[in-house]
């Protein structure tokens, strides 16, 4: 899925602030500051890129489960009316949400038995991780929240802050839904993934403890109507992940 396209410039340019149309001697100025600003978005937009590639190269499951969120992500936050110009952030923390499971040992990310308490201490950890990666992008604060919170519970028993409520920023709660829903229903290699009714069913039971009961209401049926459209989007099928 590609990241959302910088806007295109208006056609009467004028100096940031004044407002008055661009003079000969300031054109080639602004023109080439412009050009600056672009090189550097598609240079951010690589590297959010190859972040995911890593994923998929550690476990090929977590990219493409990434890939999915990105999807889900924007469609629930419009039904939600997130404005349209908090979109890239929202697509950025869904997709990256999990980068910080690079730091975690594979011994862990895929055991098949109980975790002990110093591994589930670990594993709790990622969205520090996530964060303390995704806020050194200039341009990427906002994300970087959202996936250090995508782990709290609206109750406020999640982690790693216990925030809870509308303290929660809201793409945090909703990559919380989203990505439990995906889990669910996805086969991993240590289980076959849970039918679409009782995915929807947990989600349900846990509304307004685990889950934002509005989120949770927002993208069933989302999950419902489009999920071969975010399959396909995500470059899989429900037939070769469910």
């Amino acid at each position: 899925m590609p990241l959302m396209a910088s806007r295109g410039a208006s056609a009467t340019m004028t100096i940031a602030g004044v407002g008055d149309p661009l003079s000969p001697q300031t054109g080639p100025l602004v023109l080439r500051i412009k050009e600056l600003e672009e090189q550097h978005l598609a240079f951010r937009n690589s590297l959010i890129c190859a972040f995911n590639q890593l994923l998929d190269l550690k476990d090929i499951s977590t990219g493409v489960h990434s890939t999915r969120l990105a999807e889900w992500a924007i469609r629930v936050a419009r039904k939600l009316n997130i404005p349209e110009e908090h979109m890239y952030q929202v697509e950025v923390a869904a997709l990256l949400h999990d980068i910080g499971k690079i730091g975690v040992p594979d011994a862990i990310l895929k055991k098949q038995g109980p975790l002990t308490s110093e591994e589930r201490a670990l594993i709790n950890r990622h969205p520090e991780y996530s964060w303390s990666i995704l806020r050194l992008f200039p341009g990427l604060e906002d994300a970087s929240l959202y996936v250090l919170h995508h782990h709290e519970n609206f109750d406020g028993t999640g982690y790693p802050a216990r925030l809870k409520r509308e303290d929660i920023p809201i793409v945090s709660r909703i990559v919380s839904v989203i990505d439990a829903y995906d889990a669910m229903v996805s086969n991993r290699c240590y289980r076959k993934g849970l039918p679409h009714t009782e995915a929807v069913r947990r989600l349900l039971e846990s509304a307004g403890t685990q889950f934002d009961m509005e989120v949770v209401h927002t993208f069933i049926p989302i999950a419902e109507q489009e999920a071969t459209e975010v399959f396909a989007a995500a470059g899989t099928s429900t037939s070769a992940a469910l």
